[in-house]
């Protein structure tokens, strides 16, 4: 084989999945902005049938999935003000295989949580308004982006 053709193939073998892992990870950055953050918050149209209804139809339709998430985050709070609590991410959990952290402050969100009385076909929702400090699951252990909400505190 011709030394450029090695050489191309060990940059695939070696790069190829460092580059995929990044892709990865710049998706869940953008995943965690276009999905979990809604500041200012939009008012959906009434044929929405309430706040949940259209944010999670919106949900579905990024995710490309027609699954009705159980329950769904959203933040109605400045992404800078949530990003600053995963520049330090001094834990790993484990369960997630990713750096997380406990905010010190507490943020407004609505919880969308599924209606458990409807047909398995359709995907109603109901709003609850909270203000709570949040786990959060950060890119890396400095200096990181929030990738997801893992829970409540």
């Amino acid at each position: 084989m011709a030394p450029h053709v090695v050489q191309l193939l060990f940059l695939q073998l070696v790069l190829g999945p460092a580059l995929v892992e990044n892709i990865q990870l710049q998706l869940a950055i953008k995943n965690f902005r276009t999905l979990h953050i809604d500041y200012p918050r939009v008012n959906y149209a009434k044929g929405f049938r309430g706040y949940c209804n259209g944010l999670m139809s919106y949900v579905r339709g990024r995710q490309q999935s027609w699954h009705c998430p159980k329950i769904h985050y959203v933040l109605h709070a400045p992404r800078t003000a949530i990003k600053k609590f995963c520049k330090y991410s001094e834990s790993f959990c484990e369960n997630y295989n990713e750096y997380c952290t406990v905010t010190q402050d507490s943020f407004p969100l609505t919880i969308c949580s599924l209606s458990s009385k409807q047909p398995p076909t359709s995907c109603h929702y109901t709003s609850t308004l909270t203000n709570q400090r949040l786990y959060l699951l950060c890119s890396q252990k400095y200096d990181a982006e929030p990738i997801d909400i893992i829970g409540l505190y």
